[in-house]
């Protein structure tokens, strides 16, 4: 059962699982703790208190409406972990949550053990991006349906995509418009559009692992491997999987951040 915290006029929703050292999940944009994590979670629990944040747009948290921030967002993933009553934890974040997570690391570096950046970005106004991200809040708008096409479309690698019938594309549409609030997820996208963590990557002196998608068609592999570049010390791994590599490539994702976690942490 998923519990609620309130921070500043928002009701955030979170989930605990399993026992053992903390590890944070921070979902991507239109993503839930449920929709996101789910299919991850028995072998991450197993060895591990896991601990899963809907920030404002997303799942069962609600809040006044406001445009969101990535400071804002990151200060619901804390509220929760300071509910489970956590004093340090590593931290995961997934593309849009790749920036929240970014974001705590630097300015709450006393906190995090140790950073997993998964298929990330620190800018929005690149043009590539931003023009993705200003279709997608066209569609959201008019045609959410054929929103969820464009999603499969660019989220998967060609291969992947190709071993889908139609009755799978179908089951994955439906997913899609299903498990996004779209008024949540417009203001996300919104905030995609316009984020900026770059100039708090230097400032990132935790042990962090970068994993890029070489098929990502959403947002290219160039932005993980500047991130990777821009972290002193951060490892970067790539995997052969779109953007939805989580989905894509769930056990190649696991060894990755099950290598990485195995890795004592500085501080």
């Amino acid at each position: 059962m998923d519990d609620k915290v309130e921070i500043d006029g928002a009701e955030v929703a979170y989930r605990v699982d399993g026992s053992g050292p903390a590890l944070v999940l921070v979902s991507g944009t239109g993503g839930n703790l449920h929709s996101n994590w789910d299919h991850l979670m028995e072998p991450l629990a197993a060895h591990r208190r896991v601990i899963r944040v809907d920030y404002s747009g997303s799942g069962d948290t609600r809040d006044d409406g406001r445009a969101l921030t990535v400071s804002m967002l990151a200060e619901q993933v804390l509220a929760a972990v300071r509910a489970c009553s956590v004093a340090s934890f590593d931290l995961l974040g997934y593309s849009l949550g790749s920036a929240v997570a970014a974001h705590i690391t630097a300015e709450y570096p006393q906190l995090v053990r140790s950073l997993v950046l998964v298929a990330p970005f620190a800018q929005g106004g690149e043009p590539r991006i931003k023009l993705q991200f200003e279709l997608w809040q066209q569609l959201i708008r008019l045609d959410p349906a054929a929103f969820a096409r464009l999603v499969l479309l660019n989220g998967f690698s060609p291969a992947f995509l190709r071993g889908f019938d139609d009755r799978q594309i179908g089951q994955w549409v439906e997913l899609i418009q299903q498990s996004n609030r779209w008024d949540g997820m417009l203001r996300q996208v919104e905030l995609d559009a316009r984020l900026d963590v770059s100039g708090q990557l230097a400032r990132i002196d935790r042990p962090t692992l970068v994993i890029g998608c070489l098929q990502d068609y959403i947002l290219g592999p160039e932005p993980a491997r500047a991130i990777a570049r821009a972290i002193s010390g951060a490892r970067y791994a790539e995997l052969d999987a779109g953007h939805m590599a989580p989905f894509e490539r769930p056990q190649e994702l696991l060894q990755l951040v099950g290598e990485f976690l195995a890795v004592p942490a500085r501080g």
